[in-house]
């Protein structure tokens, strides 16, 4: 809720927005955490499974399918319902013998109103191994219709499965093992004009979103611009079937982006699969055979908390205001929160999500690591984010007041620095780290892996930022470090940072992009981290200075 001065800031600042002069922007993964990983536990859920969940526009109905008792063949489709969305679910129920079969009936998909329901079926009557059906109804109070089949111009000779239809019903897509595609299954779309029209001729959605391996049970977003699907491509946690991964576009007229792989939390070496997201875009559901089940596979659900603080300093303030004017009326998914996966541009939702946040603290789940460096005593440095603590050794005070946040550590560039354990392999993902400093000379080290490369550093020449996280060797191919034209030795407080989002290395001089490249990977190290001093322990790469509030982040922060 805003207090009236928020409110008013907020309104007045929508001038602002719309006068600011258009800037480009990347096309980037939207930044959102997940929350807590529920299983919907045993009146959902069986021993005999339940896959490939559909959820109602108003949430109150959850669709699914599982060959548990009380079914009419190898697979049924049910239905589980609740009064509101704080509710528990209610005992499944199976949707009838109209629309089940005694053949193998799954991937439900509902239309917002309730009144359509596409699926899948091998029953008699169909063109393939697998077709996609299609059943109505008059009202939801009604029964559902006879299927009808979806017809030949849609379905095939081969397997044709998991229909997910936009909400506007113009899109189809469904996966396909018939012949055009790029692996053993597919992704495919058809399309239509009007919904009175027939589908198109379905196209694979091509190389960029479908891989060599298994592509398979798209859902599609209510807005159309999140497509989200199971994949066995490299890069996924594990399992037979593989992973949960999303792909987005700016507008529903925009191609689709690479694919990104959601992470561990949705993911895991088990078998992932059905996706779907609730009407306000804040839960994911999803089906897994992970540990901690009822039966082979089960619905789980997790909550989806966009990221607010866009620059990482651990509280909202103008800077991440400024972040997001920047961007009004674009597409940049890293300030379009609203919903979590974004509606395509950034506007007026987005600004009153991040003025209800004003001046807040913000508990960041990505931050992996924290030291504040606020000690007054001790050879602890320690680690508010993590299980992290740093020993201070050698030539080293605590400036309790003398800080730019609070408290610093004065490191005597001679055996001064903290130490401790390994934090993140840079190898694993994106990244970022930031810290303040103070002091220093050409050559030396803020901070760098024990055995593994300086990660941020100044160049031995005129003391500008610098960092040597970079690809490993490959034949004639040697990499380079990344080196800034900014010299931060002018005795002044300096926000530095390095930024890896998994295809690029940034760094960062007081919240301004001073040094950019393209790789493709980070060398893999596992030690543990030195603070204020180089990988090595060399002599010269010793901090002569001050250092404060060194964070670390597991995804890229953008100042």
């Amino acid at each position: 809720m805003f207090t009236e001065k928020k409110l008013v800031l907020s309104r007045s600042l929508l001038i602002v927005c719309m006068a600011v002069a258009t800037i480009s922007t990347v096309s980037v993964k939207a930044d959102f955490t997940f929350g807590s990983l529920t299983n919907l536990g045993p009146t959902v859920n069986s021993s005999a499974g339940a896959e490939d969940p559909e959820i109602s526009a108003d949430g109150l109905k959850l669709y699914f399918n599982s060959n548990r008792t009380g079914g009419y063949g190898k697979g049924d489709i049910w239905v589980t319902s609740r009064a509101t969305i704080e509710d528990n679910w209610e005992i499944p129920t199976n949707l009838g013998l109209t629309v089940n079969s005694s053949s193998d009936d799954f991937a439900p998909d509902v239309s917002p109103d309730g009144l359509i329901l596409h699926f899948a079926s091998d029953r008699p009557g169909g063109y393939g191994n697998y077709d996609l059906w299609v059943t109505s109804r008059v009202t939801i109070d009604d029964d559902w219709g006879t299927p009808e089949n979806l017809g030949p111009n849609v379905n095939s000779s081969s397997m044709d499965g998991c229909p997910a239809i936009s909400d506007d019903g113009l899109e189809l897509y469904f996966w396909s093992n018939r012949p055009g595609g790029s692996g053993s299954t597919d992704l495919w779309i058809a399309t239509r004009v009007t919904i009175e029209d027939n589908w198109s001729t379905p196209m694979n959605l091509g190389p960029l979103v479908n891989s060599s391996a298994m592509d398979f049970c798209p859902y599609i977003s209510a807005d159309g611009l999140s497509l989200f699907f199971i994949s066995g491509r490299s890069g996924g946690y594990g399992g037979f079937y593989g992973d949960i991964w999303i792909t987005t576009r700016p507008t529903i007229s925009d191609p689709w982006g690479t694919p990104v792989n959601l992470g561990p939390m949705v993911n895991s070496s088990a078998s992932e699969g059905g996706p779907a997201l609730s009407p306000d875009g804040t839960t994911f559901y999803f089906s897994s055979e992970r540990s901690g089940g009822f039966g082979s596979f089960d619905i789980w659900q997790v909550s989806i908390n966009p990221i607010i603080d866009f620059n990482g300093n651990g509280i909202v303030n103008i800077k991440d205001l400024l972040r997001l004017i920047q961007s009004w009326g674009q597409y940049d998914p890293v300030v379009d929160i609203v919903p979590p996966f974004g509606d395509g541009v950034v506007d007026v939702l987005d600004l009153e999500l991040l003025m209800s946040y004003w001046e807040q603290p913000i508990d960041d789940p990505t931050l992996l690591a924290h030291w504040s460096l606020d000690e007054a005593e001790g050879t602890i440095a320690y680690d508010s984010a993590g299980v992290n603590d740093a020993i201070v050794v050698g030539g080293t005070e605590w400036q309790f007041s003398g800080g730019q946040i609070n408290g610093a550590l004065q490191l005597d560039g001679v055996d001064g620095y903290a130490v401790t354990d390994q934090v993140l392999n840079p190898a694993d993902g994106p990244f970022s780290v930031f810290a303040w400093v103070n002091g220093g000379t050409p050559g030396q080290v803020i901070l760098s892996q024990l055995n593994g490369a300086n990660w941020l550093g100044l160049d031995p020449d005129l003391g500008c930022l610098m960092t040597e996280l970079m690809p490993p060797a490959v034949g004639r191919f040697t990499p380079q470090p990344l080196k800034s034209e900014s010299a931060i030795t002018d005795g002044q407080w300096h926000r530095i940072g390095f930024v890896w989002d998994g295809s690029n290395r940034a760094l960062y001089v007081d919240d301004t992009l001073v040094a950019e490249d393209t790789q493709n990977n980070l060398s893999s190290s596992l030690g543990g981290l030195n603070i204020g001093c180089g990988c090595n322990s060399a002599t010269s790469t010793f901090w002569s200075g001050l250092i404060d509030d060194v964070r670390i982040y597991n995804r890229p922060v953008r100042p």
